[in-house]
């Protein structure tokens, strides 16, 4: 211990409280609005240890007020306690009135300088008895009694606050190198993005096609799961999940799901050239290539175009954002509950086609742009691993 810090127990600098919902009422009861209603904060609303309040949810304000120890209010520290335990950020502001999920916990009354029982708690020391009292099979969640018995290091009010400004200012450092690196990544792919768009730009010589004049397009289908031999090791069964992962339009070919070749027989096979696209649900409209023959779901269509194109040009001219935006609209259009468009429909769908020296030309300088971003994304990947790493070094610095 430091000297002139003490121990005390998290449930005496602060109090814990958390939600187990609202109890004799319907879903719909519950469904509120910016007029009426107050924002239920979910982890999701917490990025890189702040808040975010982009993306919330309502609650009906009436039922929020029978519950006034889950009101959210500025200087209130929350932390989940269930599927990603251990995420935690210190509530600066508020856009509306807000409660919490039951996901989370609520720090209220806080003795301690708020920011610095905040960064105390994203510390390595902290998160690994988080972890170590988390308990449960299907999903690890942490009790609010045996949180209450963690060891908080309390130094003095004055050490408090020059522990908080000296790590607000490495964190500012530290989160302006990661702002940099991720600038750069945004601005290289909105280069690729408007380099795509005037590459497929229609010029004379190129001829309008539909997808079934381009080559033979097909829907996945689903082998039955009831019989276990159609499943095994083969090849890879292609689901949404696993079309364009990285935003390059790479295919995941070590999916959890794979056919056996009796499955296979059941099922339908694609060709490597071939291109497959999300045709139903929120990612309808996402592309990908094939370079190994799959077999997919019913959930995506399928394009393998013959000799004569070059099919990193047909994926790339269905990639750009028109045949996108035609494939949601006609998703779209119909009374479905998810939007969808069907092999009928999307095969009729045209994409302007050059002579194939020009296909080959366009594809060579998208392919380098597109090797461009993944560099940078792979630079920012590290320098996020080497931001996180060197901002728990800092708090390790602080606390141990």
């Amino acid at each position: 211990m430091k000297e002139g810090w003490t121990y005390k127990k998290l449930g005496e600098v602060c109090e814990i409280f958390g939600r187990i919902g609202f109890r004799g009422y319907t879903k719909a009861d519950l469904v509120g609005s910016p007029n009426d209603g107050a924002i239920t904060l979910s982890p999701s609303n917490i990025v890189n240890g702040e808040m975010d309040y982009s993306k919330c949810s309502y609650i009906t304000w009436a039922k929020y007020e029978e519950s006034p120890e889950i009101m959210i209010y500025p200087g209130d520290i929350l932390l989940v306690k269930t599927a990603s335990v251990g995420k935690t950020a210190l509530v600066r502001d508020l856009p509306h009135k807000a409660t919490i999920n039951p996901q989370f916990v609520v720090f209220k009354n806080i003795e301690t300088n708020h920011d610095y029982l905040s960064y105390y708690m994203k510390s390595e020391k902290a998160q690994k008895y988080i972890w170590s009292i988390a308990k449960g099979a299907a999903a690890q969640t942490v009790s609010q009694k045996n949180l209450a018995e963690m060891q908080v290091p309390v130094p003095t009010k004055a050490e408090q606050q020059r522990i908080v400004s000296r790590l607000d200012s490495a964190f500012a450092h530290i989160d302006e190198l990661k702002a940099n690196a991720e600038k750069q990544l945004s601005e290289a792919r909105t280069l690729f993005q408007k380099a795509l768009t005037k590459a497929m730009e229609p010029k004379e010589g190129w001829e309008e096609r539909t997808l079934k004049e381009i080559g033979l397009t097909q829907t996945g289908t689903t082998p039955s799961k009831d019989d276990k031999a159609n499943y095994g090791d083969f090849i890879p069964f292609i689901r949404p999940s696993e079309i364009d992962f990285d935003g390059c339009g790479n295919i995941d070919y070590d999916s959890e799901m794979k056919l056996s070749e009796e499955g296979v027989s059941k099922g339908r096979l694609f060709k490597a050239g071939s291109i497959l696209m999300v045709c139903i649900g929120a990612t309808i409209s996402k592309v990908g290539f094939l370079t190994r023959d799959v077999s997919c779901n019913q959930q995506i269509n399928v394009l393998t175009p013959p000799n004569g194109y070059d099919f990193k040009f047909i994926y790339y001219a269905m990639r750009n954002k028109d045949f996108k935006d035609m494939v949601i609209k006609e998703g779209t259009s119909s009374q479905a509950t998810l939007p969808i468009i069907n092999k009928g429909k999307w095969e009729k769908l045209s994409i302007a086609i050059p002579p194939l020296s020009e296909q080959k030309r366009i594809v060579s300088r998208l392919d380098a742009i597109s090797a461009h971003i993944r560099e940078l994304e792979e630079v920012l990947q590290k320098t996020i691993a080497e931001c996180d790493a060197l901002k728990q070094a800092l708090l390790r610095k602080v606390f141990e």
